[in-house]
């Protein structure tokens, strides 16, 4: 497959500024690959395609107000730090993304808050807008953890052209999150609300936590015509046993095995025994997965609706068909589903 074969014209009306007033009631597509058949409904009717002892894998990873705004020392300049990856604790030093990245050199001081309290020093470039950090402030690392949360924002994707507002902070975040680490929202699961996990549990549906720290890497642009040359940016995962057990169960008896997003599917695929079942694991992954693919563990998924040429629509056709994705794409240009973070979801089973 070539990257051009993952173009299509996006109307920029149709990518979501604002989440679904609820959550469960976004819009939900419905495609059957054996039937080749497209269904609409709202995503509470998700229910009605599971039975008990079907399992859903989510990820419970929790987004962190990753992004920062800071004044560099002497000019005042104003410059954003996006906050991507901590690399040491006891130094803190973190790996970020800087804007505009021409005036931050290394050695260069920022300063944070109205009252300046905490402090950065450029200690060395890692890419064109990258930079390592090393954060100057006199308290323990959990107050400069504190100080962290209290001085950044939910980061938005950049694509919503609107200032952070207060219900972003409980809207870009799942219900479930609790493993603090990612930039970005595991977005599939942006859908789920407590009524409606709570009807799956009644009705026996079980789940299996996973966790994936979402990157900005997932987002990054794929520049090569050539797939096989893309390359991923590395994301750390968790899989407990008692997850791969609970999956492992639902394989066994035949169930349905639901991976919830992209990125639970990328955790899965990234951990599977020569007999095709869940390992438990801990480390990272760089697994890009782009048409033709074989899936080893889950055989439906939830998704939203991607932008062209990107790598999560890239996984997602190779789930459901790179063809009868392009014309699930096509219909929901035309029906105006939503797009992206905030967007619509789909169901492929």
């Amino acid at each position: 497959m070539k990257l051009s074969h993952f173009h299509f014209d996006l109307p920029e009306e149709l990518l979501a500024e604002r989440p679904a007033e609820h959550r469960d009631e976004s819009r939900l597509m419905v495609l059957n690959r054996a039937e080749q058949t497209i269904e609409h409904k709202q995503f509470k009717d998700i229910i009605d395609y599971f039975d008990e002892g079907d399992v859903m894998i989510m990820n419970d990873t929790k987004v962190f107000p990753a992004r920062l705004f800071g004044n560099k020392e002497k000019t005042g300049a104003r410059i954003e730090v996006f906050l991507l990856r901590e690399l040491n604790q006891d130094q803190r030093l973190w790996d970020v993304l800087v804007d505009p990245a021409r005036k931050i050199r290394i050695g260069n001081k920022l300063y944070f808050g109205e009252d300046e309290t905490l402090v950065a020093e450029v200690i060395d470039n890692t890419t064109s807008r990258g930079r390592t950090l090393r954060f100057l402030y006199d308290g323990s690392y959990t107050d400069f953890r504190t100080k962290l949360t209290q001085l950044g924002e939910t980061p938005l994707p950049k694509y919503i052209n609107r200032e952070v507002e207060p219900e972003d902070e409980e809207r870009y975040q799942t219900i479930y999150a609790k493993n603090e680490g990612a930039v970005a929202a595991p977005t599939a699961g942006l859908h789920f609300s407590k009524h409606l996990l709570k009807r799956l549990e009644i009705k026996g549906v079980k789940t299996a936590e996973v966790t994936l720290h979402v990157g900005l890497g997932t987002f990054n642009p794929v520049e090569v015509e050539d797939l096989s040359k893309h390359k991923m940016d590395s994301e750390e995962i968790i899989i407990k046993q008692n997850s791969a057990d609970t999956v492992n169960n639902a394989i066994e008896n035949r169930k349905r095995v639901c991976a919830v997003g992209t990125t639970s599917m990328r955790t899965i695929e990234s951990s599977v025994s020569s007999n095709g079942r869940l390992n438990a694991f801990e480390g990272w992954t760089n697994k890009f997965i782009f048409p033709p693919y074989d899936f080893s563990i889950a055989n439906c998924m939830i998704t939203n609706f991607h932008t062209p040429k990107s790598t999560l629509l890239m996984m997602t056709s190779a789930f459901a068909g790179h063809d009868f994705m392009k014309k699930a794409y096509e219909e929901a240009v035309k029906e105006k589903y939503k797009f992206y973070s905030y967007g619509d979801a789909m169901l492929i089973i």
